[in-house]
């Protein structure tokens, strides 16, 4: 297990190292798969504040256990704090999409994972993998069920949080007051965006909390975050 940073060490030197980590794991865990970056990341564009993006391409017959075994095989890494689903591609029998954080790593470095089933020897390079799956027949298939079966909406608000802490630090307010906008829907909260970011933020956090307790923790994080790196 690498060493652990602290949440708000921004090197990206750190984080390519642990995105490399994350890929050899799940390659490891899988003969015939691939683990390739994806996003700005692959590209080349990444800031301190990117995430990490990966697609990972595995054989038909190991896709249901692959998925199964994102949260064990990458905690092996680093300790997984939380593990989503998203629910669109649940009921999908050859692509999931996951979001997955870690302890004691920055919040803005989610990783990103999708996974893909692909025909047996068919599997793409690094770099080739789609983003819509391979077109595997859907019929009679039972999708794999991962450890975060129902969609949290607090958890979802508090991702737009760290995502507006991100826009802010950016220079990007407009796209930061839409993600705002959207994370207190989510939770039935109320009022406008003021503007003052941190104590939007900080507001939004504690809306998520109060509508699904069990994110306090994650709720707490977010507000040293933004406590930490916006201004009043």
């Amino acid at each position: 297990m690498s060493p652990v940073p602290s949440a708000m060490d921004l090197d990206p030197v750190r984080r390519a190292a642990f995105a490399q980590e994350l890929q050899s794991a799940l390659a490891a865990r899988c003969a015939g798969s691939v683990a390739a970056l994806r996003g700005s990341l692959a590209r080349g564009t990444a800031d301190p504040y990117s995430d990490i993006d990966l697609a990972w391409a595995v054989p038909y017959a190991q896709f249901d256990d692959c998925v199964a075994a994102v949260g064990p095989c990458l905690g092996a890494v680093r300790d997984v704090v939380s593990l989503r689903s998203d629910p669109e591609a649940q009921r999908s029998c050859d692509r999931r999409l996951l979001f997955l954080t870690f302890r004691d790593m920055p919040l803005f470095w989610r990783l990103d994972l999708e996974i893909t089933a692909v025909a047996d020897g068919a599997v793409d390079p690094p770099g080739a993998v789609g983003p819509t799956g391979s077109g595997r027949a859907q019929d009679g298939c039972t999708p794999a069920v991962v450890e975060d079966p129902e969609w949290s909406l607090a958890a979802s608000a508090l991702a737009n949080a760290v995502a507006v802490v991100k826009a802010v630090l950016r220079g990007q307010p407009e796209v930061a007051e839409g993600l705002l906008e959207r994370g207190l829907r989510r939770v039935g909260a109320d009022g406008a965006v003021s503007g003052r970011w941190r104590v939007d933020v900080v507001r939004l956090a504690d809306a998520a909390a109060h509508h699904e307790p069990a994110q306090r923790p994650l709720a707490d994080q977010v507000k040293r975050l933004a406590t930490e790196l916006l201004q009043e």
